[in-house]
């Protein structure tokens, strides 16, 4: 059976305009003028019979047809572009674009990559670390690790761990401070807790409020102790001797191995929603990536 093919110079074209948003932006990548980009993309036009940009000026914005395009050319063109490469260098080696949730980013998926290129030496990956949400065609993101697992409804999402916190502290603290490790909670004064904000964008974020609420101890003075923005801060305050931090068993796991880290109590309080790899389900042919996911899959 016959596959009709677009003209390929025009899918091109297309696929650009639409990652740039203007025509003068493809024609700047592709080294063309705009209006040999505008061209193209009429030639397009017309071998679908659909129309793809809503045009206002000198912006252009993807009808409901031209997203549903841009989203298969997207990845097709990048997966012709990963082959190519491939059959050139005459090397099987394959680069993704992993996307991370910051905290994590540092504290979590770069350790596991590290160790996973002991199994896959010919793995090359970009990682980046960015909040949710992201445009996986636009910056070209093969695989995310996401909190939560409603971000992307078009995507494949796989639920990967959920993670908790135990209140944790640096043995300096501890050897500075007996009682709270004799006593636990109850005997840190408010003074020494490490708050971490979320941010505006959460309410399920576990705090200080809630775990001592759920230990049945005291509700503490938020004007005291410290607050800082990210988990992986919350840790480093701690790793440094200044108080203890509500730590996420995953995110400290390397530092409680190794005893940079300790655990003063071992009641543990559950994230709002689980981490999830997401990607796009084209790329489930990109090579190496599916690998990759189930590697993961296997250190909940």
């Amino acid at each position: 059976m016959k596959h009709p093919l677009p003209p390929l110079n025009a899918l091109r074209a297309f696929e650009s305009a639409a990652r740039n948003g203007s025509y003068v932006g493809a024609a700047d990548e592709l080294g063309v003028s705009p209006a040999a980009v505008s061209q193209q993309v009429k030639n397009l036009e017309d071998f679908l019979g659909k129309r793809l940009f809503r045009r206002y000026n000198n912006r252009i914005a993807l009808t409901d047809a031209g997203q549903t395009i841009y989203s298969g050319a997207s990845d097709a063109l990048q997966s012709i572009s990963a082959l190519t490469e491939q059959v050139v260098s005459g090397r099987a080696r394959s680069r993704l674009v992993i996307s991370s949730v910051p905290s994590m980013a540092e504290r979590w998926v770069a350790p596991q990559l590290a160790l996973y290129r002991q199994k896959a030496p010919n793995l090359r990956f970009e990682l980046r670390s960015e909040e949710d949400l992201v445009d996986f065609t636009r910056h070209e993101i093969d695989l995310r690790l996401s909190y939560g697992l409603n971000h992307y409804p078009d995507m494949v999402s796989v639920p990967l761990m959920q993670d908790e916190v135990v209140p944790m502290c640096s043995p300096d603290y501890a050897a500075r401070n007996a009682d709270a490790v004799r006593l636990g909670l109850s005997a840190v004064p408010d003074d020494d807790l490490i708050h971490t904000n979320w941010g505006p964008s959460f309410i399920s974020h576990p705090t200080w409020q809630l775990w001592l609420a759920a230990a049945g101890d005291r509700v503490p003075d938020e004007t005291l102790g410290y607050r800082v923005g990210s988990s992986s801060l919350a840790l480093d305050l701690a790793l440094r001797g200044v108080g203890v931090a509500l730590g996420q068993r995953h995110m400290g796991s390397d530092d409680l191995a190794a005893g940079r880290l300790i655990t003063i109590d071992e009641r543990p309080l559950a994230l709002g929603h689980p981490y999830c790899l997401v990607y796009p389900p084209a790329k489930a042919r990109k090579a190496g990536l599916i690998d990759l996911v189930n590697w993961l899959k296997t250190l909940r």
